[in-house]
């Protein structure tokens, strides 16, 4: 392979993780517009927890690296004399669902801008089919005033990041890769061949391996809104979806989904770049959207069921007391992009509910900021509630005494089936 220089641009979730991959053999330069962002990667410490402190200090250089290391800056001229650039920023959804492509957009620019003769750019960012030729293509055109495929080439290789997954790390899952001509597809897949010992799947086109990621998430949205659905049905028949699953688990082929919320910023976002693309091209996706739907109505849900539970109780209402334990998208992660525990405590508000929330993992001010909560810094001395939600299943959880609030008649609901089944009222 030749000299390798890489660009990544963006250092979030998915860039950073990989970012320090390939520093280990590379030199990496790491771009993200966010100086605050970068300043706590040069300092040592990664927020999203994804990278160890140990790790990241075990490749950060503060000088360009010649031979390998990861160099962080915010400044895009310090990518210039890389050869291949590799965009990992994040494509979410507006409040109509539809797809954002300003992250996407702007970082073409960025790169656009300093594109050399045989530079490849690889985009990793969630999209439709055909947004990396058809959207991005021409950005890096218009930009570096060169034509693609004959002055620049263009590869895409889906994220594969799992949030607070530390066993299914970026090295450790199998990668699919693709290139705009074949010996583009072959150098991409070398490139990432190098670092995930998991090994590559090199995709026939970029469109192949777009919506190949794009179904992904697609199909687990439509796994999770199905048990979403027995879930409702078996409260109504009082039979508890739980032991439902671990009895039809017990057949080899059973696929065994579990109730909950879905958000997050892939399953509760990918299904809408798919179905925005398939009306483009004149089909109405019914299963896609119908599972959408489902999956959002279940925060609202979940308040309902557990507003019915106190009033079973005698419990008041209005005016009254409720936890909501967890508000990250997922658990033992701090990552509160599009997390769905906010449609929850929406909801309660609208019965008159006062609702505090508590969560270990979460940042203070960046869920104020994201969504104007305020969240209890630990729980010293609230202790008056008539109702309880574990929306998180944070491991912390499971060392709460809620067996205090039972016995004063709390109604416990349980979103993630974590607690001892004998200490809640109710669970999906």
């Amino acid at each position: 392979m030749e000299q390798v220089r890489i660009g990544i641009i963006g250092l979030g979730y998915v860039g950073l993780p990989l970012a320090v991959e390939f520093a280990k053999l590379y030199p990496v330069i790491g771009f993200d517009i966010n100086q605050n962002r970068v300043k706590e990667l040069n300092d040592g410490h990664d927020a999203t927890l994804e990278v160890e402190d140990d790790l990241l200090n075990g490749v950060l250089v503060h000088q360009m690296p010649a031979s390998k290391g990861l160099f962080l800056t915010a400044e895009a001229e310090h990518i210039n004399d890389c050869n291949y650039y590799i965009i990992t920023v994040p494509t979410p959804t507006d409040k109509n669902n539809r797809p954002v492509l300003t992250p996407l957009i702007k970082a073409s620019e960025t790169v656009g801008k300093v594109l050399k003769k045989d530079d490849i750019v690889i985009y990793e960012s969630t999209v439709y089919p055909g947004a990396t030729e058809d959207d991005c293509v021409p950005v890096l055109e218009a930009f570096s005033n060169m034509k693609f495929n004959l002055d620049f080439y263009v590869g895409y290789s889906p994220e594969r990041i799992n949030p607070g997954d530390k066993e299914h790390t970026v090295t450790k899952i199998k990668k699919v890769t693709s290139g705009s001509t074949p010996e583009t597809g072959k150098k991409v897949d070398q490139l990432y061949r190098s670092v995930i010992v998991a090994g590559t799947h090199l995709a026939p086109s970029i469109k192949v391996a777009e919506a190949a990621k794009v179904i992904e998430n697609s199909q687990r949205d439509i796994n999770i809104a199905f048990v979403n659905e027995l879930s409702k049905i078996f409260n109504l028949m009082g039979i508890d979806t739980h032991d439902v699953l671990e009895a039809a688990s017990t057949k080899w082929n059973f696929l065994k989904f579990t109730p909950g919320l879905v958000g997050g910023h892939c399953i509760g976002v990918d299904p809408y770049y798919l179905a925005q693309k398939a009306q483009e091209v004149g089909y109405h996706p019914e299963i896609i959207l119908a599972g959408r739907r489902l999956n959002d109505e279940m925060g609202r849900y979940v308040a309902g069921e557990t507003v019915k539970l106190m009033i079973k109780k005698g419990k008041p209402i209005k005016g009254n007391k409720v936890l909501v334990l967890g508000i990250t998208f997922k658990e033992n992660c701090p990552d509160i992009r599009n997390t769905r525990v906010v449609d929850i405590i929406a909801e309660l508000k609208t019965y008159g509910l006062h609702v505090d929330i508590f969560d270990p993992w979460a940042n203070t001010e960046e869920v104020f900021e994201e969504y104007g909560l305020e969240i209890l810094n630990n729980l010293k001395g609230h202790d008056h509630y008539d109702g309880i939600i574990l929306a998180v299943a944070h491991n912390e959880f499971g060392q709460l005494d809620l067996s205090s609030f039972k016995a004063k008649g709390v109604v416990i609901y349980d979103v993630k089936a974590f607690l001892d089944k004998g200490l809640v009222d109710g669970r999906l």
